[in-house]
């Protein structure tokens, strides 16, 4: 098995999972939510100008924004442990998520070195503790499980054509992994991110929104701060998202992409599109290259993908409820029939995916995200994930 390198954090607090359970299915809240659910009627009075004018009265449902808006995949919790083993080692810890750290490698003398370079810095990391073994059984009960093992992509070669060699890995690492931490939320950063995060789901046997895959969360930060450069301000004021696959036909929603609520496409019709006056479509190609031209420059890519899990890491132990354009189990939205895995923005929680956005995508957008998932199906069809 090529080598890999799992890395877990552990906070020092702990819930029962009793209580946790019981958290999760609490009748109150689920009798919450279903009145919540109910149509709201509202009056409509005309012609009340005139005392005694004859006042006509009607009925219309109104719409209820959050259905509208949110397609629910699990029940969010509001308390649970906060444990973690995950795969991007030095952000986790420079960004002081938590404060135990595990690391698992298949190389003894290599695991050695990195867990002994971590240790001597532990000063600088708030005395965080530090954990290294070869065994599995070091990353007992997380919360959240990182893999980021594989083989490195090479010079020329697409995501998808790493697919059944990592394959092939996630299959050999994932059930020892569920077998020590079976509550635990695991985020897949090994490409071909999109088709791994639906073995590991095949493999794991968990439910789906148990499984995230990175997907184009680091995308849509490419995205938000290309257009940030080329504008002028800063990437955070860029509100946009790139969806689908995590690779070459991953796909820009120009339709939303605005700076302070003013949409791009309300200045520029065609913003994104092949008759874009300014050539933002051509901005977006440097998207997709940006992966391959890191790693042509320095030789792999670490620290932004890093970073963006990190992030993802962070929304599940503060269940902060964010929004992130991750991969996941996307049969049923948007006229996708396929059982795969595909970025869609997210709600990101303790339970791991608590609903999915009902994105309003233009007719070009939408082919576009059919395609993409199209491409990912004809691959991953040909795969066995058990």
């Amino acid at each position: 098995m090529i080598g890999n390198l799992t890395t877990c954090f552990r906070s020092t607090s702990t819930i029962r999972n009793n209580f946790f359970l019981k958290n999760i299915y609490n009748p109150s809240k689920i009798s919450i939510q279903t009145l919540r659910s109910k149509k709201i009627k509202k009056l409509l009075l005309t012609d009340y100008g005139k005392r005694d004018a004859k006042r006509s009265v009607s009925f219309e449902p109104i719409p209820c924004l959050r259905e509208e808006l949110l397609c629910k995949v699990s029940n969010p919790t509001r308390d649970g442990a906060s444990k973690v083993t995950i795969g991007n080692f030095l952000q986790l810890v420079t960004c002081k998520i938590s404060s135990h750290v595990a690391i698992v490698d298949a190389f003894p003398k290599k695991l050695e070195g990195e867990g002994m370079d971590y240790r001597h810095g532990s000063v600088f990391l708030d005395d965080a503790r530090i954990e290294y073994d070869t065994d599995f059984c070091v990353s007992h009960n997380s919360k959240v499980v990182i893999i980021a093992a594989g083989v490195r992509q090479i010079k020329g070669e697409t995501r998808l054509d790493l697919v059944q060699r990592n394959a092939d890995i996630i299959k050999n690492i994932v059930p020892p992994l569920v077998e020590h931490s079976p509550n635990a939320v695991f985020i897949i950063v090994s490409n071909p991110v999109d088709i791994l995060s639906w073995v590991t789901w095949k493999v794991s046997g968990l439910p789906a929104h148990k499984i995230i895959g990175s997907g184009c969360h680091l995308d849509t930060a490419r995205f938000r701060y290309m257009i940030a450069e080329r504008i002028g301000v800063a990437a955070k004021s860029v509100h946009g998202f790139v969806i689908g696959e995590h690779g070459d036909t991953q796909v820009p929603l120009w339709s939303g992409v605005n700076i302070a609520g003013v949409l791009f496409r309300d200045i520029l019709p065609n913003v994104g599109l092949e008759l874009d006056e300014e050539g933002w479509n051509e901005m977006f190609k440097d998207v997709i290259r940006a992966g391959p031209t890191v790693r042509c420059l320095k030789g792999y890519s670490n620290t932004a993908v890093g970073l963006s899990v990190a992030d993802i890491t962070k929304a599940i132990l503060r269940n902060t409820h964010g929004v992130k354009s991750i991969s996941t189990l996307v049969q049923g939205h948007h006229g996708i029939c396929h059982e795969i895995y595909l970025s869609l923005p997210c709600v990101i929680g303790e339970n791991g995916v608590t609903e999915i956005i009902r994105m309003r995508l233009t007719e070009y957008e939408k082919k576009l995200l059919q395609n993409s998932s199209e491409v990912i199906h004809n691959i991953q069809k040909d795969i066995k994930p058990t």
